[in-house]
């Protein structure tokens, strides 16, 4: 019998990791209070941290949660553009390649 994974939001990890880090608690203190396993709730909070000082150290501001996923999107997009496009030009390639036929109409 498979199990299913729990699927979260990407604001919802950084609003877990914010809990611990914003309130001084342990992991483990905050993966109860949310039904968490300790390990995943760790890996969010370090990668939230890492994201604090990305933003500390660049005078570019980080994304947040919402501007990573929409640009975790458009990458998707544009990558399935770029493969429709790729296609459209080698269709466009075998159609000038090709001449039409002729119906015996002169």
């Amino acid at each position: 019998m498979s199990v299913s994974r729990r699927k979260f939001t990407t604001e919802y990890k950084v609003e877990a990791a914010h809990r611990v880090i914003d309130s001084g608690r342990t992991v483990s203190e905050v993966a109860n209070e949310l039904g968490l396993v300790e390990v995943t709730l760790g890996n969010w909070v370090r990668a939230e941290r890492r994201r604090i000082e990305a933003a500390k150290g660049g005078d570019v501001e980080a994304l947040s949660g919402a501007e990573r996923v929409e640009l975790l999107h458009l990458r998707k997009q544009v990558t399935e553009l770029e493969k429709d496009l790729a296609f459209l030009g080698k269709a466009a390639a075998y159609f000038a390649s090709t001449p039409p036929k002729q119906n015996g109409l002169r």
